[in-house]
């Protein structure tokens, strides 16, 4: 489904009049996340959103593996596999599964670290310690409470921040800030803006440590759209964010179509993507964890004219990061030592 506007606007009737539902909401979430998870075979690094929706959790998974594996570390990645109707636990494997069996985002962190989808995270962590692993990072969850987490990451759009405030259905919180504060360790904040700024005076008042990032579109493809004319489509959690990449790198979009997140691409939507850029004469932008998606005859039909926009997720410190991971791997260490 796709977010509604309301939640990232100021407060308004809709809100209001879903508050209620909100607080019932947020209330159950905080009690289920006060519980004592179980202990896990290996490390937990956990890559959370303190809302719905997107805000960099998947790039995050990404640059918390390959810090790890330049530290000599071999991670395995836990999802859910959300989107997919494999329950798991199960290794994918990106030649034999695809976006309807395990989800999109599991076959684009393939190319990071071995993924497990388990819809059971005890079972999946379980299963992921037997790929003679370092330790796991867990794509999402910091809401749930299955498993203890080592060091759980809260990742944050500056330009959306925590949209109005309020919790689902009411808005985009998971649950109050005051409640989910606990159990964060550090806070990543991507990108710019105020309403980014005032989650971060809130998790520094809070003692947490904050990370700023920043999404880096691959410099090659950047420079291919640069002053082109592009039809845009993304089903991801804020479709805004691909555009406004699309402008930062000087990709002129004429038009543009947004799905909802993790949105399984008809034949008949893709076809009309095609014939409207082949009649306007647009190259077709999407990005990563929506070219997961699409099928080959979409691919091998728009040829050079679909162009995939990978991004990264570049740290402004990252010896802050390799000290928050060590730390870590000490303490679970010293954890494992005592009888």
């Amino acid at each position: 489904m796709r977010a509604p506007d309301f939640w990232w606007r100021e407060r308004g009737w809709a809100s209001a009049l879903l508050a209620p539902l909100g607080a019932a909401y947020g209330a159950t979430t905080a009690s289920r996340m006060a519980r004592e998870g179980a202990r896990a075979p290996l490390p937990v690094i956990c890559a959370g959103n303190l809302v719905a929706g997107g805000a960099g959790k998947t790039p995050l998974v990404a640059a918390l593996a390959e810090r790890l594996k330049a530290a000599g570390g071999t991670p395995v990645v836990l999802s859910r596999g959300y989107g997919g109707r494999e329950a798991g636990p199960v290794l994918v494997d990106a030649n034999r599964h695809d976006a309807a069996s395990v989800g999109d985002e599991p076959l684009l962190l393939t190319r990071h670290a071995p993924v497990v989808v388990a819809r059971d995270r005890r079972a999946g962590a379980g299963f992921a310690a037997l790929a003679d692993a370092s330790a796991i990072i867990m794509d999402d969850g910091l809401q749930n409470p299955a498993i203890a987490k080592d060091l759980a990451f809260a990742v944050v759009d500056g330009a959306s921040g925590i949209g109005n405030g309020r919790c689902i259905p009411a808005g985009p919180l998971r649950a109050p800030l005051a409640a989910q504060w606990p159990h964060v360790h550090a806070l990543v904040l991507v990108g710019e803006g105020a309403p980014g700024e005032a989650v971060a005076r809130e998790a520094g008042e809070a003692r947490i440590p904050i990370l700023r990032a920043r999404l880096e579109p691959e410099a090659g493809v950047a420079q291919a759209l640069a002053g082109r004319d592009v039809l845009a489509f993304a089903g991801i959690g804020r479709p805004e964010k691909f555009l406004a990449t699309l402008g930062t790198i000087g990709a002129r979009v004429a038009t543009s179509r947004a799905f909802p997140d993790h949105h399984p691409y008809a034949d008949g939507e893709l076809r009309n993507l095609l014939r409207e850029a082949e009649a306007a004469g647009l190259i077709l932008a999407t990005t990563e964890k929506d070219a997961v998606r699409l099928p080959a005859w979409f691919r091998r039909e728009a040829g050079e004219r679909l162009v995939v926009l990978p991004v990264t997720l570049a740290f402004a410190d990252e010896a802050a990061l390799d000290a928050l991971l060590a730390q870590v791997k000490v303490r679970y260490a010293v954890s494992r030592a005592k009888p």
